[in-house]
């Protein structure tokens, strides 16, 4: 048995990348998982459902998952996209997107979760919601106003949603990754001028000096989902290599 067993999961996103790494990770811990996905060609046990956070039928995805699952203890919103750019390089239609994937779409998805996250703090249990944010949520990273922007209000969401739902048993906690080596961020690579020179670029502004895994992230949210942390709630964790703290020397040529 494992602290999972008999617990019910939403991952959203969870087709790809992180979002399968988790759904994978909290199935083998003993959780019954569905994932919302654009693409939900997911492996069983996990069961797929077709859904888009930024349409507002999306809420009558989550409905179903969960009368299927027979309940709900466990959202991970993890669904989101990407943008590159300064404050003047991306169209306001691009602004208007990404907000809404980013954060109305965890806006969507938690309002529908949230009855039958109730349910389960009434059964006794410790439901818990897990936002994915980011490093960029916190650090000023070059070509990335669009996309930290997004991330800077689910950092502050997460924070006002773990202050409004505490007593109702309920937490939420947000994990920031650094530069997670993903299909997204592998077709960006493929997209630059130089993508070897891309790549190393992004693996030295990490101090571990490499990518970090979708597995790495995965864990994490495991970890704040799982009854035995029922006492962390409005709480961000950094999984970005020591990027967030630590400033290391530079490296010397020919080390």
């Amino acid at each position: 048995m494992t602290e999972l067993d008999g617990l019910r999961a939403i991952v959203t996103g969870g087709g790809s990348g992180i979002g399968l790494a988790t759904a994978t990770m909290l199935a083998a811990r003993g959780a019954t998982v569905a994932c919302l996905d654009l693409k939900p060609e997911v492996p069983e046990p996990l069961i797929g459902f077709t859904a888009d956070v930024s349409d507002d039928a999306v809420a009558d995805t989550v409905k179903t998952a969960a009368e299927q699952l027979g309940g709900l203890d466990i959202l991970v919103n993890n669904a989101g996209i990407g943008a590159q750019g300064t404050v003047e390089d991306n169209e306001l239609d691009e602004w208007r997107r990404v907000m809404d994937v980013n954060v109305l779409g965890m806006v969507r998805v938690s309002r529908a979760a949230l009855p039958y996250l109730r349910g389960s703090a009434r059964e006794g249990k410790y439901p818990a919601i897990v936002n994915t944010c980011s490093i960029a949520a916190t650090a000023g990273l070059p070509n990335r106003a669009l996309y930290s922007a997004s991330k800077g209000a689910v950092y502050s969401l997460t924070l006002a949603m773990a202050a409004d739902h505490v007593r109702e048993g309920i937490r939420v906690n947000c994990v920031n990754p650094g530069t997670v080596d993903t299909p997204w961020v592998r077709r960006l690579l493929a997209a630059a001028d130089d993508p070897d020179a891309e790549l190393a670029a992004l693996r030295a502004r990490q101090p571990t000096g490499r990518l970090v895994s979708a597995d790495e992230v995965a864990a994490t949210i495991c970890h704040l989902v799982s009854p035995l942390t029922a006492a962390v709630t409005g709480t961000a964790i950094a999984v970005d290599g020591g990027m967030h703290g630590l400033r290391m020397r530079p490296t010397p040529p020919n080390s």
